[in-house]
Order: C-alpha cells, then sequence, then structure tokens
C-alpha cells in the first residue's frame, strides 16, 4: 500500500488514506483519474471532502480501488521543523476578533459563535511521514491524509464524529469544552464550557429528531483527544424510513460545535470577521454509502441462503479538526475555539496554542 501512496503522490493522482479511532488497519481510495468528482445530493458512494461553507462544493473520492491492511513504516528521512510561536500581530488579531464575538453575543439572541485563525510554518516534511506521526500519536482519532490535484492536500487526527449511519441506525456525538489532560486529575468542569457543551446537544437532538425515532442522549462526559479532554455526550436513534443520509447532514452541518448558535447568525458573523477561507476546515469527511452485502441465515449448507441476502448501507462522517493544509514548502494549521457571553479573550487565544501543539507535535 505504502508504495501506491507514494506512486499516486509521485503521478498526482487523487487519493485517500485513513485510519478510523482505535483501529490498527488504514484504508486507502485511489482514484484512477483526476477528475474532479463532486457530490449533488449525498446520495453518491465514495470517500467526501466538504468545506465549512456549505455554499461551497463537496468533493468526492469514487472507489476506484479500495486497499485496506497494516501500512509498513515510512522508511523516508524525517526532517524537523521549527515550529514558531505564533506572532504579536496573531495574538492581538485574534483577541480583538475574540472581543467583538463576546460583545455581539452580550447584545443579541446569538448565544455561541466558534472563531478560529490559521498559523503558517514553514516545512518540508513528507506528507507520509505526517501521516505516520498522526497515527502513532493520536491513536483514538480519525486519522487521515487526502489529496487531489486540482483542489490540494490535507492531513488531520479529529475526535469528533459528525454522523454514523448503519443501515436505518444513525450515531453522532455532541463534543464541546476544551480542558488539557493531566493524568490522575480530575477535571471540574466550569459553567461557560457545560453550557457551551449544552447547546451543541440541544441542538442535534432537535435536529435529528425531525428525521429518527426513539433519540437518546448520554450523559455528557469526558472524551480524552490527544493532550486535550472535551464533554462529549452520545446521539443515538433510528432513521425513518423516507429519509435519507443526506437529510441527516444537511440538518447537523455545521453544528453549533464548529460554527455556533443559532447557527445561520453565527456563520454570517463568521464569513464576515474571520477575514480568511476555513475552506476544509471545520468541514467533514469520511466514507459516503459503502455498500455491504449481509445475509439473515449464516448457514452455508442452505441452498435459498441467497433469497434471504440484503444490501445495507453505511457511512461514517467526521468533522474535519485539528487538521493541516500542505503546500510544497508549507504547513498551514487551522485552530478555532467556541465563544461565550463568558469567554475571556485571553483564555480562549491559550486554548487556540494548546490545539495548535497537536499538529506541530507532528511536524
Amino acid at each position: 500500500m505504502l508504495n501506491k501512496l507514494s506512486e499516486y503522490l509521485q503521478k498526482q493522482l487523487p487519493f485517500v488514506a485513513y485510519r478510523k479511532p482505535n483501529a490498527t488497519k488504514v484504508k486507502a481510495v485511489f482514484q484512477h483519474s483526476d477528475t474532479l468528482h463532486t457530490v449533488t445530493d449525498f446520495s453518491e458512494s465514495g470517500f467526501v471532502f466538504a468545506p465549512f461553507d456549505t455554499s461551497q462544493q463537496t468533493i468526492l473520492i469514487p472507489f476506484d480501488e479500495v486497499l485496506e491492511g497494516e501500512l509498513e513504516t515510512v522508511t523516508l528521512p524525517k526532517t524537523t521543523t521549527e515550529a514558531l510561536m505564533p506572532s504579536a500581530e496573531a495574538h492581538k488579531k485574534h483577541l480583538q476578533l475574540v472581543e467583538k464575538g463576546v460583545e455581539v453575543i452580550q447584545n443579541s439572541d446569538i448565544q455561541k459563535i466558534v472563531l478560529s485563525r490559521k498559523e503558517e510554518i514553514e516545512s518540508q516534511q513528507h506528507p507520509l511521514v505526517i501521516f505516520e506521526r498522526l497515527r502513532e500519536n493520536y491513536p483514538t482519532a480519525f486519522v487521515y491524509l487526502w489529496y487531489h490535484p486540482e483542489v490540494g492536500m490535507w492531513a488531520g487526527a479529529t475526535p469528533e464524529t459528525l454522523v454514523s449511519a448503519n443501515g436505518n441506525t444513525i450515531k453522532t456525538m455532541s463534543l464541546a469544552g476544551t480542558r488539557k489532560f493531566e493524568e490522575n486529575a480530575a477535571i471540574s468542569w466550569n459553567q461557560k464550557e457545560i453550557e457551551e457543551q449544552q447547546i451543541v446537544t440541544d441542538y442535534i437532538a432537535a435536529q435529528l429528531k425531525k428525521f429518527i425515532t426513539n433519540v437518546t442522549v448520554s450523559e455528557a462526559t469526558p472524551h480524552r483527544a490527544g493532550s486535550l479532554v472535551h464533554l462529549c455526550s452520545m446521539i443515538s436513534g433510528r432513521m425513518n424510513s423516507e429519509f435519507t443520509i443526506g437529510d441527516i447532514i444537511t440538518a447537523l452541518h455545521p453544528t453549533p460545535a464548529i460554527c455556533g448558535f443559532p447557527t445561520e447568525k453565527a456563520k454570517a458573523f463568521i464569513l464576515q470577521e474571520e477575514k480568511y477561507n476555513r475552506a476544509f476546515y471545520t468541514g467533514f469527511l469520511g466514507e459516503l454509502n459503502v455498500k455491504e452485502e449481509t445475509s439473515r441465515n449464516r448457514n452455508r449448507k442452505n441452498q435459498e441462503n441467497s433469497a434471504y441476502r440484503t444490501v445495507r448501507s453505511h457511512s461514517e462522517l467526521y468533522v474535519n479538526l485539528r487538521c493541516m493544509e500542505l503546500t510544497d514548502t508549507k504547513r498551514i494549521l487551522y485552530i478555532g475555539g467556541g465563544i461565550t457571553k463568558d469567554s475571556n479573550p485571553e483564555s480562549e487565544w491559550q486554548e487556540t496554542v494548546a490545539k495548535s501543539q497537536i499538529m506541530k507535535r507532528v511536524l
């Protein structure tokens, strides 16, 4: 598989390599041409890569060829990158952005806005080395390396599921609030973090109730993601037969976890005030409509077995957090955090610095 990935990089053909949370094997999807495929209604089958802004196109890499297995260790020279601290100018700009966000929240019906920044680092670390280091460092995350010659290259290690659909069983999570992980230390979550996570939970549950029955929501518990800990609730139910995975995706994205609430007002503020294009950061990615044939009768001697075969479709999509864009000479990191009426601008800045360390560590 490693040789194939190297070959595709050299030939500049689209591919994605990824490892699911807590898995050992790597999957890779290879597209046999450099055509740019896009999604129209999420009835397509392939690996999707969607931007934050839903008015932009979602890219699809069809399942032309799929390999799965252990990935050999990459024997490439590992270059070191001087991961500089962000500039005083970047610090100042982010504080001003957060102050403006807090002011808008305090004087409107907006309850939360997720504000972000990007940080460019000079680096020529090989993409496959970055992918290997992400897998080593973040065993519980969805780790990926994605490339299309017309779009660019991205890599990341995200802790957050957007939606998992197996047949008509739907699962998702509400993830918000951030603390640094400390071994054997009990976490005392503050009111700002609890409220922030509850906003996300309530929104997701309300959106899903339009499409699924028997919605269940778990208690919020700590969810570790590398050196950070978040508050997480699991949400699940069964999708009604008249709806599709496309309906669920459209209803959920962007969630308050990566945009804010109310969503449209928070999104408008982001698009106007962040002063940069998030592109695929806080978008989503993953397997869409993978077809699986299942048999109800496991007895192979039963000649009528084929009559009981059913084809089920499953999708597994993740929010594109903790990610970087790779250019020839740079690694562009994207980092953000949720702002509420109680946010402290300096604390919010420090949270983005802590999150940036996740990507800097692999460089």
